[in-house]
């Protein structure tokens, strides 16, 4: 990318790019490529236009927010879910499954373990047990050696033995729709409930909050709570519920592609003129963030 180079928007007229100021005054853009076009080049430094944030050459620590968005505002999680969903225009459960017990059974073997070691550990798993029957007549030793590699290995089996169990006695071997029978289920919390109904039914009490959720809620300067209930409250407060079950996919995709754990991209993430913990070290979090109220 050349110095001095001009971009226009390509999401709307409120993405702001992002500027590095040389000791020589000449500004030029770090934009990521895939989201802004190139227009013409002029031979003049550039005057920077007021809304634009701004970061001091090498000190990204001293990023500005763009102060047109408000963390937690209306247009601010509008913004997000619109530049995420194209982003992801894909975005799904990770999780796979045939039925809706399974995929019961792959969110229990979740907890503490990542989508892709389950989707490597349920194909053996559903093959040798593969309805709810199955499942509860299963010998615990052999349930514990097929699911071993997802980690807590005894508990989450006793779990699944247990819930199918319970769907066989007393909802006919079929996984409930309501959120207070889910949550009746051994091995069975929100998060689990949430991408049961929102998968498979379509319906959504909340908002799911797995790690990545978590983490991303709190950078993007959505929450500043950590326990899972107070955030999904607080998603809940100021995410519309007919995006409850969309949110929850692309900021897990989101998560895993650009905003890792240690070392968000952010020189590629199409959030980092809005976010409040771009370009700062992985643990950072816009503490004292105050939410819009709705």
């Amino acid at each position: 990318m050349s110095r001095g180079a001009w971009f226009e928007p390509y999401y709307s007229h409120k993405w702001a790019g992002r500027t590095m100021g040389a000791m020589n005054n000449v500004y030029s853009f770090a934009i990521p490529e895939n989201t802004m076009r190139p227009r013409v080049q002029p031979e003049t430094p550039l005057v920077i236009p007021p809304f634009l944030c701004s970061i001091k050459a090498n000190k990204p620590e001293e990023m500005v927010l763009n102060e047109e968005w408000i963390p937690g505002s209306a247009e601010h999680v509008a913004e997000i879910i619109a530049r995420l969903r194209a982003a992801y225009p894909d975005a799904h459960c990770a999780l796979h499954y045939e039925t809706p017990i399974q995929l019961l059974v792959a969110t229990i073997l979740s907890a503490q373990c990542t989508d892709e070691r389950v989707n490597m550990t349920t194909p053996a798993l559903f093959a040798r047990f593969p309805t709810a029957d199955a499942l509860a007549a299963a010998e615990p030793e052999e349930m514990e050696e097929l699911v071993r590699p997802t980690g807590f290995y005894r508990q989450k089996a006793r779990y699944i033995r247990e819930t199918a169990a319970r769907l066989l006695a007393e909802y006919g071997g079929e996984v409930p729709s309501e959120m207070e029978k889910l949550l009746t289920l051994p091995g069975v919390a929100r998060k689990t409930a949430n991408v049961v109904r929102g998968e498979i039914y379509g319906l959504a009490d909340g908002v799911t909050v797995d790690t990545h959720i978590k983490r991303l809620s709190a950078r993007l300067g959505l929450t500043v709570a950590a326990d899972p209930v107070k955030v999904e409250r607080d998603l809940m407060r100021i995410i519309p519920p007919e995006s409850w079950i969309e949110i929850a996919h692309l900021l897990i995709w989101h998560g895993r592609r650009v905003c890792a754990a240690r070392k968000p991209a952010c020189h590629a993430c199409p959030l980092s003129d809005i976010c409040p913990s771009a370009f700062m070290p992985g643990d950072y979090r816009p503490a004292g963030v105050a939410l819009v109220e709705s």
